[in-house]
């Protein structure tokens, strides 16, 4: 009996056995299972996005993003490149990089071009204009005409001079009077305290620079002066091509964003922080100053960061059609999309 027994359960064991290997010849090992999903949730979208300038306040909703973790949140690896000796936009056209940051003066003339750049804004990091031109208050330029008789330092653009002749004309100032000084400058507080007087800024960087210098200064904001001035600078541009192939990863790419600097709005300190641990040669004083100053200005009025207001863009291009200062008429609606901002 206990034979019989014995064998039976032999019997049971070998008929386990052989089902368990039958199972386990027609699925993978659980083990590659686990490794094979833990592979596709950790696999990150890469993409790169191509700075305009040396790092600065107008690129800390970047850094934040990428030192919070809302870039790896949205499946995201994002390299953050240095500008190039050429175009950023001509970068961004060429492939060279998903996104970039660019102004919406200096794109102006691809849109008007036979063959024009394939890019397109897709957010605005600064809701306004806040560009202007800067002068110690001893000087007395406290309104556009009295900037005749001054001498500005000038790169010699001809939407640069188009603007200035305008503001200054417009308040029945004489243009032709103006003392044009070539000259690219780089350190707005020096150049003020030499034979150059007025010199055009981004607030936000080189006027909160002299106010951390503490110079009196008097500032022209070209945004007071015509809707057709309160154009979009900084913003931010992509390759059409990525856009069309990857527009999900686009939207998410903006969305953490986004948190970047609405973070940036609400903590300015906090920002400030995470900038200058990522570029720590920058002047901790000039970068807490400026990002308590920009905290007021990335949205402004504005519930959607990177809105983009198609009135005021086109404003900007029409003006710029109706004095001859690019090549082709520029449609309304070129250039620019809210289709990738988050709702």
């Amino acid at each position: 009996m206990k034979k019989r027994i014995c064998a039976l359960l032999m019997l049971m064991v070998l008929a386990m056995l052989t089902i368990t290997g039958c199972s386990d010849s027609k699925q993978p090992p659980v083990g590659d299972a686990v490794s094979d999903n833990s592979n596709a949730e950790t696999k990150k979208e890469k993409i790169r996005i191509v700075l305009d300038w040396t790092p600065n306040t107008n690129h800390t909703g970047l850094y934040v993003a990428q030192a919070n973790g809302y870039f790896e949140e949205a499946g995201l690896e994002v390299e953050i490149m240095q500008p190039p000796e050429g175009s950023t936009t001509a970068l961004v056209g060429a492939g060279g990089a998903e996104f970039g940051i660019s102004f919406q003066d200096t794109i102006a003339p691809t849109f008007a071009s036979d063959s024009p750049m394939p890019i397109t804004a897709v957010a605005a990091i600064i809701q306004h204009n806040t560009s202007g031109i800067i002068s110690l208050k001893e000087s007395g330029i406290d309104s556009p005409k009295k900037l005749a008789g001054h001498s500005y330092a000038t790169w010699d653009s001809p939407i640069e001079l188009a603007i200035i002749k305008k503001i200054v004309e417009d308040d029945g100032g004489n243009y032709e009077d103006i003392k044009l000084i070539p000259n690219t400058v780089t350190d707005v507080v020096t150049a003020l305290q030499t034979d150059i007087e007025s010199v055009w800024v981004y607030y936000a960087w080189d006027g909160i620079a002299t106010e951390v210098a503490n110079l009196e200064t008097n500032y022209l904001n070209f945004a007071d002066y015509g809707i057709e001035l309160d154009y979009y600078n900084p913003i931010i541009i992509a390759n059409n091509d990525y856009l069309i192939e990857n527009p999900d990863t686009a939207k998410n790419f903006l969305d953490a964003v986004r948190q970047g600097y609405e973070f940036a709005i609400a903590n300015p300190n906090e920002a400030a922080d995470i900038l200058l641990k990522a570029v720590p040669e920058l002047n901790e004083t000039l970068v807490r100053e400026s990002q308590k100053w920009l905290a007021n200005q990335y949205k402004a009025e504005v519930e959607q960061w990177g809105y983009i207001d198609p009135a005021r863009w086109d404003a900007f291009y029409t003006w710029l059609s109706k004095n001859n200062l690019i090549e082709n008429e520029i449609p309304n609606g070129t250039g620019f999309t809210n289709d990738f901002l988050s709702k």
